[in-house]
């Protein structure tokens, strides 16, 4: 951060800081993905940095006095980092959910950092069937410092969540001469569903997980929830660059026409940069933000309308797309999809159960609206056709949606809030298809959708509160020593927080190792794991089959080692089934373990080196094993590990 901030200074003045924050990671993250996919060192990705931070000392670019005016950065993104990272040393457990696959790709790329990374779950294949960079980014971090997965894990939500805090405040310091920090509660509020809860007495983990089930067989996360939850999950790491790209797009929209060639060109790079990396890190992003480049791009061009044959007044429009195609192309080169198409939602979202998700928003842009609706009400009509077909869940949010759209004068928060309203009404028209099956046939719809459409629209809400109550000029100026020691006391809460609410689920607490839970629950696995975490080289390992969502694909998951299979549903969506692997590999496992005469033919076809013996195995399978070709190489607390001989 501190190498690239000196060349951010001309174009971003005092913003420059907080941008050097997302700016870095994502160049580091683009420079170890091209080491890896070299083969090189991911080591080697941080010499440009050395080098950029050497010729800004040499010619005293940076100096001590100009950080230490940016001390306000640097401590909000502190604070956050530890409050979430106190959360996490709460609940710290690789134990449920999704963390099993979340800290199998981290553990992956850690232990093999090539491109594609190696599949955990799917021995012989590539993650080149998922987006990933989410995880490279922190495997990459964790490999340059030193530090274990198993920590790394813990590591990743508090990063994401401090660095997308500092990008929401500059939108708030870009829009806002009072209340900057009004914007920051997107991430800290929950949903009107969250309240109802708590009013029919449910407990609080009910409550939690309630709200965010509450459109009829779909998921609508908040950020809140979702750190909380704790899956270091594609959805949750692409929060930061999310924001971050928010940032840029309002920046350029406001300072577009007095910026210099070269800073429109930096502009440029890094709005492609963070676009071009939206579909490794969670590829949803892609179908929102893309267009909403476009979107800014051609309000920039129309208000340079009269410089229309001017090449700088479509500079915008015209590089930023193929630039971030550009940036990552040898992933598309990769990739092998298995998607479905679009289709059209029949069981819309009920009026009062999309009220109960984005209830605060909407009523927050209907009181803005207030005097254009009363000036114009005939423009309320346009939401009759919703209505009458009856999504009427898309006709509420198309009424703010055509008032922003005819403003006169639009300011910042009205750009943020049309396209989250875009998305909102789109999500109650079509659906993705997917494999999640008729019942949660929009599920992930409304789960990869509705989180930016909440950044979106709760940064633009509360960003509009702020500017209500600037301009209201009712609310005095406290004095800077009254509101620090309100902070320090609104912070402690936090801080304090999570030591009250039970959310640990009966797993382990107070560690930042995400496996120490294992010398209780396991610690037959824990000492086994520990020893293959200590092997080096190629290895692929044959353990047991049991499902997705369950303590089987746990030596896979815990130390990174491709297994022949594990969590094969998950391999199913993303694979498809075309060379009918889904039941011939977790056949074949059954067979190694319980029919000797085959498991050496059936490891060399998979190219296995290691077979695991556990508790988990026997309790799975008759296990049988040859008594030749597997030479035993780990056993302890009843745990066996044997290598394929030769």
């Amino acid at each position: 951060q501190i190498s690239l901030l000196p060349s951010l200074k001309r174009t971003f003045g005092r913003f420059a800081f907080p941008v050097s924050f997302s700016a870095s990671l994502l160049v580091f993250t683009i420079m170890s993905w091209y080491c890896g996919l070299l083969r090189i060192p991911v080591l080697l990705s941080l010499a440009p940095f050395i080098i950029l931070l050497a010729y800004h000392i040499r010619y005293r670019h940076c100096t001590f006095n100009d950080l230490e005016k940016e001390w306000h950065w640097g401590l909000l993104f502190f604070i956050c980092f530890f409050l979430m990272l106190d959360v996490r040393f709460v609940n710290p457990t690789i134990s449920y959910a999704e963390k099993f696959m979340d800290h199998a790709f981290l553990a992956s790329v850690i232990r093999t950092p090539v491109v594609p990374p190696l599949d955990p779950w799917f021995g012989g294949g590539t993650l080149n069937v998922y987006y990933y960079l989410g995880y490279w980014l922190f495997g990459c971090l964790a490999i340059v410092s030193g530090v274990p997965s198993n920590i790394a894990f813990n590591l990743a939500l508090p990063t994401v969540f401090a660095l997308t805090a500092v990008n929401v405040y500059a939108i708030g310091t870009l829009v806002l001469d009072r209340f900057r920090w009004l914007p920051l509660l997107v991430l800290f509020l929950p949903n009107p569903s969250f309240f109802y809860q708590l009013a029919q007495g449910k407990a609080m983990s009910s409550v939690l997980w309630d709200s965010t089930r509450t459109i009829t067989n779909t998921i609508n996360e908040y950020p809140l929830f979702s750190f909380l939850w704790g899956d270091v999950h594609a959805h949750v790491i692409s929060l930061f660059n999310q924001a971050f790209l928010l940032f840029l797009l309002l920046f350029a929209y406001t300072k577009w026409e007095s910026l210099e060639s070269r800073s429109r060109w930096i502009i440029c790079l890094l709005c492609a940069l963070s676009l071009g990396s939206m579909p490794l890190i969670n590829t949803w992003d892609v179908l929102l933000y893309a267009p909403i480049i476009l979107f800014f791009g051609v309000l920039i061009l129309w208000r340079k309308r009269s410089e229309i044959r001017n090449p700088s007044s479509w500079m915008f429009l015209v590089t930023i797309p193929p630039l971030s195609i550009l940036a990552y192309l040898p992933f598309y080169l990769q990739l092998v999809t298995n998607t479905g198409g679009i289709s059209r939602v029949l069981t819309p979202t009920a009026p009062l159960q999309f009220l109960l998700v984005n209830g605060f928003f909407i009523a927050v842009f209907f009181a803005v609206l207030s005097k254009e609706m009363q000036k114009r009400p005939w423009y309320l009509l346009m939401a009759l056709p919703f209505a009458v077909a009856g999504y009427y869940a898309a006709a509420i949010a198309t009424i703010p949606l055509i008032y922003f759209i005819i403003k006169n004068e639009k300011t910042l928060p009205d750009l943020l809030a049309i396209p989250g309203l875009v998305i909102l009404v789109l999500c109650e028209v079509i659906y993705l298809k997917d494999s999640m099956g008729d019942t949660y046939f929009r599920m992930n719809t409304v789960f990869k959708c509705y989180l930016p459409a909440w950044l979106m629209l709760g940064t633009a809400a509360l960003s509009m509160a702020g500017a209500w109550l600037q301009d209201w000029g009712k609310v005095p100026r406290i004095p800077i020593r009254v509101s620090a020691v309100a902070a320090v006391i609104v912070i402690a809460c936090l801080f304090a927080t999570p030591f009250f609410i039970l959310f640990t689920y009966n797993y382990g607490t107070g560690t930042l190792d995400g496996l120490a839970y294992l010398k209780d629950t396991h610690p037959a696995d824990a000492e086994a794991v520990m020893f293959l975490r200590s092997l080096s080289g190629n290895e692929l390992i044959v353990e047991a089959e049991g499902g997705d969502y369950t303590y089987y694909s746990r030596i896979s998951s815990f130390t990174g080692i491709p297994a022949v299979i594990g969590m094969p549903f998950h391999e199913f969506m993303w694979r498809g089934d075309k060379d009918g692997w889904f039941s011939t590999r977790s056949t074949d496992i059954r067979e190694m373990y319980e029919q000797p005469q085959k498991t050496i033919l059936l490891m060399k076809k998979y190219n296995a080196t290691l077979l695991y013996l556990g508790d988990s195995e026997r309790e799975r399978y008759n296990v049988t094993l040859p008594e030749a070709g597997l030479e035993n190489i780990y056993s302890s607390r009843g745990t066996e590990i044997f290598r394929l001989s030769g």
